[in-house]
């Protein structure tokens, strides 16, 4: 094999936290430490900030983010999304998914292991406060393994209930990003009874993160997160992801610090520090695997070792298959073009629509089964069935006028022709519009319908008029 070793191929059939049974193994990860670790430390107290923070953002009166589903109301960045603004909503959630596609085929699974909720919770918040009360992994072990006494009662019952708090912290956030701040707030200053469903909802929420958080854990990307799985297909040779430096760490060999590097013997000392530090169980010397969720534990685990034995660091790194192969890195692939072009597109369409979107949605359709009505003094009528919506905040007084014709005029059937529109109230109405016969060029006309508030046009919309046939002079 032109003088290199040869390895014999393991093929894994078995996910790292299931044995050959099917019972789960449970994991110890070996506490973390390391400067990639440190940098995550940051990212996490500015992320979690942001989330914990969010309900109590508000731009131009209206939250940052609210995603109330039971109403169907949206609003993102201060805008407003209403059930007639789906199409904006489907635009925005293509756009995202193209932006997650892109950069998984760019820089792999950064986002799991820097900025997941899943991940930043587990191994950031939870697990800290295992190692703070039971110890490390091997502490841990030990602990788990003894028999029932009041130390282990005591250690066992305080984390169990610390999870607990934070469990029933985190549910009250993601309710106050469904339902409101303030609809949070009545829910827990009054009794249950008087707000039973939001109660319920609360200690749904609660049982539900504190199942994940507390036993569920790594299974949760394992086995439930699409997103894990999606990589298969969505990595290339070109992606950045954590890599084993296999042309530079094999053959492995047992060496101490005083030992020199020679012609038969790669840097990796098989200590296996980086899986016992894996918080998936894995062993990343055996290539990217579903598992791995790019939290860099290991890096710095190898790192730390490498310091030791007098080797270079970046033995595990972030780097490309491609890049470890030939040792030329190429980032910016055909793949990574195309999802590019498809990105800016979206983003530029996204864009526009927003930009023109109006607060005002107006749709005018002829009554069925009409024609038209010629009067005696020449004024020619349609009957309209016009139905408004006003997506913004505030209440609008609305008019409508044709803008096309001067001389048209409009009429509500049965009431005034002001139309009083709460925030995402929805109007419908039946109207005539005449114009004189002398104003009209052809049996059907376009004419430009605009509703205007304060004299002011707000939104517009065309339709089509029906008139009786026009002899040419």
């Amino acid at each position: 094999m032109d003088n290199h070793y040869q390895y014999e191929e393991e093929y894994r059939d078995t996910i790292a936290t299931v044995d050959e049974s099917g019972k789960r193994l449970w994991v110890y990860p070996k506490k973390p430490k390391g400067k990639y670790h440190n940098k995550r430390i940051i990212v996490t107290v500015i992320l979690l900030s942001l989330l914990f923070s969010g309900p109590f953002l508000k731009i131009g009166g209206q939250p940052l983010l609210l995603l109330n589903i039971f109403e169907r109301k949206f609003i993102i960045f201060g805008q407003a999304f209403w059930p007639q603004d789906f199409f904006l909503l489907a635009v925005l959630l293509v756009t995202f998914f193209v932006f997650v596609i892109l950069f998984t085929v760019a820089f792999g699974r950064v986002w799991c292991g820097w900025a997941c909720p899943q991940t930043l919770f587990l191994e950031m918040v939870f697990r800290k406060i295992e190692y703070w009360i039971e110890g490390d992994a091997n502490q841990q072990r030990k602990l788990n393994a003894a028999p029932w006494h009041a130390k282990k009662i005591l250690k066992k019952g305080s984390k169990q209930f610390i999870f607990l708090l934070i469990s029933s912290l985190i549910a009250h956030t993601v309710m106050a990003y469904l339902i409101g701040i303030d609809q949070v707030v009545v829910i827990v200053s009054q009794s249950p009874a008087a707000n039973l469903s939001g109660f319920l909802g609360l200690l749904a929420f609660t049982g539900i993160f504190y199942w994940v958080f507390a036993f569920f854990r790594e299974q949760a990307c394992v086995a439930v997160c699409p997103y894990g799985r999606l990589q298969s297909v969505l990595l290339v040779k070109e992606s950045i992801v954590v890599m084993y430096d296999w042309v530079r760490g094999e053959p492995r060999t047992k060496i101490k610090k005083q030992t020199k590097t020679n012609n038969h013997t790669g840097d990796c000392i098989d200590c296996k520090l980086c899986v016992h530090v894996c918080p998936t169980g894995i062993d990343i010397r055996n290539g990217t695997q579903l598992e791995c969720v790019n939290c860099t534990a290991c890096m710095d685990a190898c790192d730390e070792v490498m310091l030791k034995v007098d080797r270079p660091e970046g033995l595990i790194r972030y780097s490309s298959h491609t890049a470890i192969e030939t040792g030329k890195s190429k980032l910016f692939s055909a793949r990574v073009a195309g999802y590019s072009i498809i990105l800016v597109a979206l983003v530029g369409f996204l864009s526009f629509m927003l930009i023109s979107r109006s607060e005002i949605d107006i749709n005018a359709l002829k009554v069925p089964g009409t024609l038209y009505e010629k009067s005696e003094d020449g004024i020619v009528s349609n009957l309209y069935n016009i139905q408004l919506i006003n997506k913004s905040f505030e209440t609008k007084e609305l008019t409508l006028k044709v803008i096309n014709f001067e001389q048209a005029e409009i009429s509500q059937v049965g009431t005034a022709n002001k139309i009083h529109l709460a925030p995402n109230e929805k109007f419908s109405g039946t109207f005539f519009i005449k114009i004189p016969k002398e104003d009209l060029l052809s049996t059907k006309s376009k004419i430009d319908l605009g509703v205007y508030e304060n004299e002011v046009l707000v939104s517009d919309f065309k339709v089509s008029f029906l008139g009786p046939i026009v002899l040419k002079k």
